[in-house]
């Protein structure tokens, strides 16, 4: 007598939708830091005139098509005209520009992709959020990702489908 189990892949036939939001992230290559601190004078102060020249003479288009970073990181007292101008120069040629570090700008664009999903696909459906990965998701996606999910969908699981922890469950 010849006995054949047959292996049922539970996880495939349990409906479960796993969604990676490290699909939603940035290339880290067109993230550029623009630290004004080689525009200051020792270091310290920002010389309107030697800027302005600067301004004149740089070659914008060299970040054609990145997200820009503008920040100052000594502690130096900079104008605000000074980012507006620099905000100005880049805007013909720049994906976007943030006024922070490049993990602010990450979390940014990372909120700006998770607003910009469609959620209706989701709604009633059972959601498993991929936690470990190789490209680095900030906790404010996830954050941001389980807000608005918790809106539709009937329940969410953090992890991977064969091992998660239950975040959320609509009751009926």
């Amino acid at each position: 007598m010849d006995i054949q189990e047959n292996i049922v892949n539970k996880v495939a036939q349990s409906g479960l939708i796993t969604i990676d939001l490290a699909e939603y992230a940035p290339i880290e290559d067109d993230i550029l830091v623009y630290d004004i601190k080689d525009n200051l004078f020792h270091g310290l102060i920002l010389k309107e005139k030697d800027f302005r020249d600067f301004v004149k003479q740089h070659d914008w288009s060299q970040y054609q098509d990145k997200h820009i970073a503008i920040t100052c990181s000594t502690d130096a007292i900079v104008p605000t005209w000074a980012y507006m101008i620099l905000a100005n120069k880049f805007s013909p040629f720049a994906k976007t520009i943030n006024f922070g570090t490049k993990e602010e700008v990450v979390r940014n664009l990372f909120s700006d992709a998770i607003q910009s999903i469609d959620y209706t696909v989701y709604v009633d459906q059972r959601i498993v959020v991929k936690g470990c990965g190789d490209i680095y998701v900030p906790e404010s996606a996830f954050v941001s990702f389980t807000h608005k999910l918790s809106e539709v969908a009937k329940s969410i699981m953090y992890g991977e489908p064969c091992s998660t922890v239950p975040v959320f469950k609509r009751k009926n």
